[in-house]
């Protein structure tokens, strides 16, 4: 692999870069957006480095927003109102291995040395098509490998995450970790207790999403230590439950996936704080049952009632377990579907008060209207009004 003379730069981002320099500063693009576009994958946003310190950046250009300001980073918004973070230089003073304290002044290498991987302490000058690789990353990008910039042992102390996002870039690209990057990351796995719940999340769910091969994340989650940290009861992937990359290609779905690997699906969420809804669904899928007792639509139907919202989750996980084609009631539950037999009592024909009016009051209410879901479930025909009081009346 060799650098191009010149990279395609998006015209809003050559508009920062010439403002910066032309007030005397320098402007380099730097981050996952070279590193993709090198690799045939472009699909991020271009962040700008540059010599020029935040209350520089925000007095050259109009309009700013201040998303991580007291770390050296500042959104510039340009005229199509998209935001491009902009950061200085900087180099690290201290570190708890969750936040750093950095200090400004630094040169582009001092800022390259403190980043994480080679493969991502690449930098290019968009003005003059120079270009800035001081750690081998170019090299590495060819061979494909993830090895981290300088000591390994120094760049996870500084950031335990960083072992996450290793694990995340070996499986996204299909790259090989170095010996000693993977050494010194399985070393300093207990780190990762340190860390906040969300920012895990992330790192796991970014994974699902973007992972070239599910089952390589899943092994180096298990092999680096991380997931007895994080992840409890993630299924091994021996088991079978990591679907083919033909099954589940990316972007995935996170809630989906998680609640494919994990014993306890709700729990594992909950402990890397997702949101409620997120939490409530693996729940749901989990209670089940997977799928209907038969394949007649009678069976069909009372699974559907039964597992409600779960159904279209329930379906794709048995078709990323390739079992879709022992299933033939996931045709019967389409054309149930699409025909609208009714499947709750709010698809009943009668309320809770037509029942009222018959006499019935308390919790005779509730068991009627189960009596007459389950008689719709098994005969769809007779969600008429008339029917169902005849049914109800009989019931009393």
């Amino acid at each position: 692999m060799t650098f191009p003379d010149r990279l395609e730069v998006p015209r809003e981002v050559l508009e920062i870069a010439r403002v910066l320099e032309e007030a005397g500063h320098e402007a380099w693009c730097v981050g996952g957006a070279l590193r993709d576009t090198l690799l045939g994958d472009p699909h991020s946003d271009f962040d700008l480095a540059t010599s020029a310190r935040p209350e520089d950046v925000q007095r050259l250009f109009r309009r700013t927003a201040a998303i991580g300001v007291e770390h050296g980073t500042v959104g510039v918004i340009d005229r199509t109102r998209v935001l491009h973070e902009v950061t200085t230089f900087r180099r690290d003073v201290a570190t708890d291995g969750r936040h750093a304290v950095v200090e400004y002044g630094a040169s582009l290498e001092e800022d390259l040395a403190r980043r994480d991987f080679t493969i991502n302490a690449i930098a290019y000058r968009p003005l003059n098509g120079e270009w800035r690789d001081l750690h081998g990353g170019q090299r590495d990008l060819e061979s494909g490998v993830v090895r981290a910039v300088g000591d390994p042992a120094a760049r996870f102390r500084e950031d335990y995450l960083r072992i996450l996002r290793a694990i995340r870039f070996a499986a996204r690209f299909g790259f090989a970790i170095d010996p000693a990057t993977w050494q010194a990351a399985r070393a300093a796995a207990d780190g990762l207790g340190r860390l906040s719940a969300e920012r895990v999340r992330d790192e796991w769910f970014k994974g699902l999403r973007t992972a070239r091969d599910l089952e390589t994340l899943v092994r180096l989650w298990r092999e680096s230590g991380a997931a007895a940290v994080w992840l409890h009861g993630l299924r091994h992937e021996g088991e079978g439950v990591v679907p083919p990359a033909e099954r589940s290609p990316p972007p995935r779905d996170p809630v989906l996936l998680t609640a494919l690997l994990s014993d306890d699906p709700g729990d594992l969420l909950r402990r890397l704080r997702a949101s409620n809804a997120e939490i409530a669904r693996a729940e749901a899928v989990a209670r089940g049952p997977a799928e209907p007792a038969a394949a007649d639509e009678i069976s069909v139907r009372r699974w559907l009632a039964t597992v409600g919202s779960a159904a279209d989750d329930l379906v794709a996980l048995v078709r990323l377990r390739g079992r879709a084609e022992s299933a033939p009631w996931i045709g019967t539950a389409a054309k149930i579907r699409e025909r609208g037999d009714p499947l709750t009592r709010s698809d009943l024909a009668v309320t809770g008060r037509d029942l009222e009016a018959l006499g019935l009051s308390g919790k005779r209410i509730g068991e009627t209207l189960a009596v007459l879901l389950d008689r719709v479930l098994q005969d769809p025909s007779a969600n008429t009004r008339e029917r169902l009081l005849a049914i109800a009346r009989e019931d009393r």
